[in-house]
């Protein structure tokens, strides 16, 4: 189980929660004037929630995919998620060479740069995307601080860049 964190998060309309006083069962509850609290945690129906800001950096921005583990509703072996937060100057360690995989990067905010063996794209307004497939080389540079949602499929091992140390 992983550990519980708690959210504050304002419903607009009426949602089903867990009701303490019905013990298991669920209640309808209505949005009042305070906010409710979410348990970040791997539930007993298969259901997590949680917060991809803080969730990201607890494992360099991966939300799902491969090497969560096994049970966690995060564990896919079909795609992959991140949600990277990048300083400004930050750029990919060494290029990606070989891609097995498909990728979207779509940017939240900032600006951001995807270079390609022959071009470079960048995002610039908040919503800008770039798609590449298979056998497309690439890296990448935050031009400012920026943050860019990354979903990649099939996740596979083997494109880590290891850690400091790890080599």
């Amino acid at each position: 189980m992983l550990p519980a964190v708690l959210f504050p998060v304002w419903f607009p309309v009426p949602v089903r929660l867990p009701d303490p006083a019905a013990g298991n069962a669920t209640a309808l509850r209505r949005r009042s004037g305070t906010p409710r609290l979410l348990v970040s945690e791997v539930m007993d129906d298969s259901v997590y929630t949680g917060n991809a800001g803080q969730d990201a950096a607890l494992d360099r921005g991966w939300l799902l995919g491969h090497f969560k583990e096994a049970g966690d509703p995060r564990h896919s072996e079909a795609v992959e998620i991140k949600w990277g937060v990048h300083p400004r100057g930050d750029r990919r360690a060494q290029w990606v060479r070989g891609e097995k995989r498909t990728a979207l990067q779509v940017l939240v905010s900032g600006r951001f740069r995807v270079e390609f063996p022959h071009r470079s794209v960048v995002l610039e307004r908040q919503g800008d995307y770039v798609v590449w497939g298979e056998g497309v080389d690439h890296s990448w540079v935050a031009e400012e601080e920026s943050v860019v949602l990354t979903v990649r499929w099939p996740s596979l091992p083997g494109y880590a860049v290891p850690a400091a140390g790890e080599e």
